[in-house]
């Protein structure tokens, strides 16, 4: 079967379309590089759009009727949307599900230190990373500190032209020779990702003698940060405890190639279809099936914690929808997401020529030839997978045949190379019907991540499609 190339079925009008989508997207990615920034931009727009915050009309006493919309969200790092349809919710919804972490490096909670004269913060990468590709690349930080009386305060230092960026050092290539002769995976241990953050002293008082100045003299640059952090946030070195601060790349989504056809930015795998979801989810209206979109926390490490999608927060969330409707009762929650359908919108890997024994290239997502239908993914003999029923992906080629949506299937990479995963294994336990499904993205899990706007504007078209007409 041949790869369709999208950007030949686009009229004009569809171009132009395109371009304004991608430039939308890049100011979602631009202003989202964490969890709890993307989450902020969501709630702004479903807002916007008229949809209500579940917990407030559950407090109100209010019911919920066809055409209502509601979102929930949990701890500032995932949410949930619903449209409520005309059919009853025990019929199944239609849900799109997306996950908003990316890989990254975290702050430690007693991270800062000072050697050679260096000020430091001590990190942790977070997802799957060639810890290599991290060093000598300018840095930010985002994220927030909570005080111990509760206060909150938001750090976001890097992405402004006229702030200070971060990095990790590397060996000079004139002394590299032991190091060149490591593996990949050893070339930069995990322990060596520390962030250079400072190099001068506090100034120290030249009137002070003895002793006294020499205790001052120690750790002064470290001491010279924690007086910028104490005269910028109020922050002390403790507050670090009860921080959560990422360490991320500085600097926006950039458009790539001369053509201007591609995307590349920080934060794709999977802010990608988790904006596509979102979008489909505004533009869609008055569905027949309830429409759902989960956005989560986690993924890249194995959909774990309150906030990740093995928790109870969706299922909770469905509950206090279906009592709103009056339909809830234990069993009927259990007949909702049996009959449901939903795409895993994740991403995939894309073929890369530089790299192409890598790939199988008859099944592999070449970008620019729209959605991408993974019908397992998991490693090598299909570990770890959700593999999709045949008679869901037939549902699913007639319903974006019909909508003219261009879409290609793919596996991740070569059989025994290895693979990965997504949250559709998770949603399977119910017993729906899922299939993962997204965009094609070149250099995925480094810190700059390519991908086809026409794919991006595709896929969206695609997510619209599934919430219309979804119903097995």
């Amino acid at each position: 079967m041949e790869h369709k190339n999208t950007w030949e079925t686009y009229s004009a009008k569809q171009l132009k379309e395109v371009d304004a989508f991608a430039r939308e997207y890049m100011d979602f990615l631009d202003n989202g590089k964490t969890e709890r920034e993307c989450i902020d931009q969501i709630v702004n727009a479903v807002e916007a759009a008229g949809y209500q915050e579940l917990e407030q009309v559950v407090k109100g006493g209010k019911k919920l009727k066809t055409g209502d919309k509601v979102y929930s969200v949990w701890m500032n790092k995932s949410i949930a949307m619903f449209q409520i349809g005309r059919k009853k919710m025990t019929e199944g919804l239609n849900i799109l599900g997306a996950h908003i972490d990316s890989p990254r490096l975290d702050v430690k909670q007693n991270p800062l230190y000072e050697d050679g004269g260096f000020a430091y913060l001590d990190t942790h990468y977070y997802g799957g990373v060639k810890k290599y590709q991290w060093v000598t690349l300018p840095l930010a930080i985002h994220g927030v500190v909570v005080k111990k009386d509760g206060t909150t305060v938001e750090i976001n230092v890097g992405d402004n032209e006229d702030d200070p960026v971060f990095f990790v050092s590397d060996l000079l290539i004139h002394l590299a020779q032991e190091q060149m002769e490591k593996k990949a995976n050893k070339v930069i241990e995990g322990e060596a990702l520390d962030i250079i953050v400072g190099n001068k002293p506090l100034v120290i008082d030249n009137k002070k003698t003895g002793q006294k100045q020499a205790q001052d003299e120690k750790d002064a640059v470290k001491k010279g940060i924690l007086d910028i952090l104490k005269n910028a946030y109020d922050m002390e070195e403790e507050d670090f405890i009860s921080a959560e601060l990422e360490v991320v790349p500085a600097g926006k989504a950039r458009e790539a190639g001369f053509d201007r056809s591609m995307i590349l930015s920080y934060g794709q795998d999977d802010r990608v279809c988790a904006f596509s979801s979102l979008k489909a989810m505004l533009e869609v209206d008055r569905v027949d099936r309830t429409a759902c979109c989960i956005l989560v926390d986690k993924e890249e490490i194995g959909s774990v914690g309150a906030t990740g999608m093995q928790s109870k927060f969706f299922e909770n969330a469905v509950a206090e929808v279906m009592n709103l409707t009056g339909e809830y009762s234990e069993l009927n929650v259990r007949r909702c997401l049996a009959h449901s359908c939903m795409l895993s919108s994740d991403v995939s890997s894309a073929f890369d020529p530089t790299y192409a024994a890598s790939f199988d290239k008859k099944n592999v997502a070449y970008l620019g030839c729209g959605m991408v239908f993974n019908k397992f993914t998991g490693s090598r003999g299909k570990s770890g997978s959700n593999d999709a029923n045949a008679e869901y992906l037939g549902h699913i080629r007639a319903i974006f045949e019909k909508e003219k949506v261009n879409f290609q299937t793919a596996e991740l990479g070569k059989v025994d190379l290895g693979g990965g995963g997504t949250i559709a294994y998770i949603l399977a336990l119910y017993g729906m019907n899922v299939i993962d499904s997204g965009v094609a993205v070149l250099n995925m899990h480094a810190p700059w991540e390519a991908v086809s706007k026409a794919d991006v504007y595709e896929t969206k078209r695609g997510y619209v499609a599934f919430l219309k007409h979804a119903e097995l």
